[in-house]
């Protein structure tokens, strides 16, 4: 028996639907002959010219009008295992009183209420988070649209053995033999969960998509605006690269055909390193902000049998992600943003770092939790700073959420500061204060700042 017919047999045995199958076989049979998804520096093109979301000239009704029609959708299947995590990221708290769950259900019900529009926030939850996320949003009673769900599944797929493609067995942990096959599951799995048909048969058009840990990612009824005018069936959000942003998805323009095209790093081979992490060449990074037309989604999938045909990406990993000794295994992964180049006439829109918080470290958590951002009473994360600190925790002593944590219990004021440095086993005291430039240096011992210390 193949290692495909193996594998198909799996899916097939916990339920996963036959559409969903079909497009990890499709992606198997890519694997097979060698693909690695890699696009060529000499195949495209920077991208350049684009509009910016500050530009927006709409009538308020005009706006309101495209919000009336547009869902909102988060990205959820996140455990935040590089911080520790083995449940939902967006669990945490990011307020004392507020998780990443509670900030983007604010956000949603202002706009509903100021709006006087529908908005359904759905969530695409892993077989992983889905029971806690539920649990959660359990308090926010009224948070569903009638005849629709809050949350659909994204579907899983098996972890291949390196050496032969075939499942892998992990007796030890069963759940780690699945995986799932990136976000770019997000067009099956609205399909085959029947939530696509069900926004569409109850009046929606449009929707905004966007991780779930990235809180700057708000529904924002100009935004929305501007795609319901444009016309696109498909558009990207896109910030300004820094020398910060060299790694992630970047838009670029194949040569062969002109459409945009997303490469990601994994997708970039060696040899193009250089040039693909050139701010000045590559100006923009793909900030994972989508915006679909699901009339057209519905109608692209019906024309391709519930497959878009999106880029293989090939992920080698251990089988147990905490053990490098582990079996290797070889994860099919795709990304959502590579629908860009499935879609006629999809187009790409520079918006304001503002828009892309995303949180994958605790030095990110650190801020979002600092008061370099505020949060008003539309829910939305503001700086209240031009330009937020860099901060550099010791990962030996912070990078795990219980760590973090256990030593800060408090997290210190950085408004007034540029920079964090902690070299390090370092412990925070309440109500510290950083300013300006600030560096811990590691003595080798545990050391602690004091209460009420003015550092800087």
């Amino acid at each position: 028996m193949s290692g495909l017919v193996k594998a198909q047999q799996r899916m097939t045995d916990v339920g996963v639907p036959q559409h969903a199958i079909d497009v990890f076989s499709s992606f198997y049979a890519q694997l097979e002959q060698g693909e690695t998804g890699m696009i060529r520096e000499s195949d495209v093109e920077p991208l350049d010219g684009l509009d910016h979301a500050g530009s927006i000239e709409l009538s308020d009704e005009e706006c309101r009008a495209a919000a009336a029609v547009t869902a909102v959708i988060k990205l959820n299947g996140g455990l935040g295992t590089s911080m520790g995590l083995d449940r939902a990221k967006t669990l945490l708290p990011v307020r004392p009183d507020l998780t990443f769950l509670d900030v983007i259900v604010g956000q949603v019900r202002h706009l509903r209420e100021s709006l006087d529009v529908r908005m359904p926030l759905l969530f695409m939850n892993s077989f992983r988070t889905r029971d806690d996320t539920l649990s959660a949003l359990a308090k926010h009673g009224d948070l569903a649209v009638e005849g629709l769900p809050i949350d659909f599944l994204q579907n899983r797929e098996p972890k291949l053995r390196a050496d032969d493609l075939t499942p892998v067995d992990w007796p030890a942990d069963p759940s780690l033999e699945w995986c799932p096959p990136g976000h770019g599951d997000l067009y099956t799995a609205l399909e085959v969960s029947g939530i696509l048909d069900a926004l569409i048969d109850a009046g929606f058009r449009y929707a905004t998509v966007s991780n779930a840990d990235n809180l700057g990612a708000a529904p924002d009824v100009a935004m929305m605006g501007w795609f319901a005018a444009s016309g696109a069936p498909y558009a990207a959000e896109v910030c300004r690269r820094t020398p910060a942003d060299v790694k992630g998805g970047h838009i670029v323009v194949r040569k062969s055909d002109g459409r945009l095209v997303l490469r990601e790093t994994a997708q970039t081979a060696a040899e193009d390193a250089e040039a693909a992490s050139d701010p000045e060449r590559h100006r923009y990074f793909h900030t994972n902000n989508l915006w679909l037309d699901l009339r057209v989604m519905k109608s692209s999938l019906e024309q391709r049998d519930g497959i878009l045909g999106l880029p293989l990406i090939r992920n080698d990993k251990t089988v147990d992600p905490t053990d490098p000794t582990s079996t290797k295994v070889v994860q099919i992964e795709s990304a959502m943003g590579a629908a860009v180049e499935v879609f006629e006439g999809a187009t790409a829109i520079e918006v304001d770092r503002s828009r892309f918080l995303p949180v994958k470290t605790t030095n990110d958590l650190l801020l979002l939790r600092s008061d370099v951002y505020g949060v008003g009473e539309d829910f939305r994360m503001r700086a209240q700073v031009d330009s937020a600190p860099l901060v550099d925790l010791d990962r030996r002593f912070f990078s795990t959420i219980a760590d973090f944590d256990a030593r800060l219990p408090e997290v210190p004021s950085l408004v007034d500061a540029r920079s964090l440095t902690v070299a390090g086993d370092w412990r925070f005291g309440r109500g510290v204060v950083v300013q300006g430039d600030v560096t811990l240096e590691d003595t080798g011992a545990a050391e602690s700042v004091p209460a009420g210390a003015r550092l800087g």
